[in-house]
């Protein structure tokens, strides 16, 4: 299968497939603890129903290796306050905080229609938001 190098950091190696999938394997300093958190994180995003994230679909804890759907291209030119509202907005309604909350970790989905949030690698898990 051939591959598009997207990102090789010297925290993860990010590549896209084929078909759009997103690859990232994950390397350095708390490895282990990064991709844990990234999985589960994307977890209760779907099953909280957040549209605006990736979607997990493999995970290779004993390669510290996932699978998901592509949240489309950067948006450079995104303000740090349209960033900042877009991370609050993922805590208000789906109980996620971003520890990362940097405008290089919001994309532009051309075939969603929106701004996308990714790398949970730095996120805490909040209780879920009050449903009315």
């Amino acid at each position: 299968m051939s591959f598009q190098p997207l990102k090789d950091g010297i925290r993860s190696n990010v590549r896209i497939d084929f078909y759009g999938h997103v690859h990232k394997r994950f390397r350095g300093s708390d490895a282990e603890t990064r991709y844990a958190t990234e999985v589960n994180v994307l977890k209760v995003l779907a099953e909280r129903g957040c549209p605006y994230v990736p979607k997990l679909l493999e995970e290779h804890a004993d390669e510290l290796y996932f699978v998901s759907t592509n949240c489309g291209r950067p948006a450079p030119n995104l303000s740090r306050e349209k960033s900042n509202s877009l991370f609050q907005q993922l805590e208000k309604d789906y109980g996620v905080r971003h520890l990362d909350a940097e405008p290089r970790n919001i994309t532009y989905s051309d075939q969603l229609g929106c701004f996308c949030v990714i790398d949970f690698e730095l996120a805490e898990i909040l209780p879920p938001p009050n449903q009315a």
